[in-house]
């Protein structure tokens, strides 16, 4: 494990190593942008730590997971082939999985607030609070996907 994931956390050897093969999964480093993944060693102890509070709800789907993987392939999720993986990761982020939904929201959350992403976005790699946003003022077409989406809650 790379030096920089925190050895008090509550995930097991066999859930941090089937944790990060998922994450690499689902949003993996790309040679041709010169983008990490989310496996990658800063990014992974960010969603360990930030999973931490999370842990027996994802423990749960990282064990799914493993079963799929068992069940279908043989040999532990992390020792499957990289497309293999992949495809398992797509099953997995689409489903109603205990924690599969938490797993991926993290994952997301911390990829996206690393510097080295937030850069490749052309963001100043900073927190959006306090400081915000630049938007344009009276544009009200950004709002558009959300007046799209409909109504979203019950009247009372």
């Amino acid at each position: 494990m790379p030096d920089t994931i925190a050895t008090d956390s509550p995930f097991s050897d066999d859930e941090r190593r089937t944790l990060l093969a998922l994450v690499g999964a689902v949003i993996p480093a790309s040679a041709d942008h010169d983008m990490p993944g989310a496996d990658d060693p800063d990014i992974a102890a960010d969603i360990l730590a930030t999973a931490r509070p999370y842990h027996a709800t994802i423990a749960k789907a990282l064990k799914q997971i493993v079963s799929i993987a068992a069940e279908r392939y043989g040999p532990s999720y992390a020792d499957l082939d990289a497309a293999i993986r992949a495809k398992i990761a797509g099953e997995v982020s689409h489903s109603r999985f205990a924690g599969a939904g938490t797993l991926v929201t993290i994952t997301a959350q911390c990829y996206y607030r690393d510097d080295r992403v937030m850069r490749s976005l052309g963001m100043e790699p900073r927190a959006p609070y306090p400081d915000g946003f630049d938007i344009p003022h009276g544009d009200w077409s950004l709002l558009d996907p959300v007046r799209q989406r409909g109504k979203i809650y019950k009247e009372v």
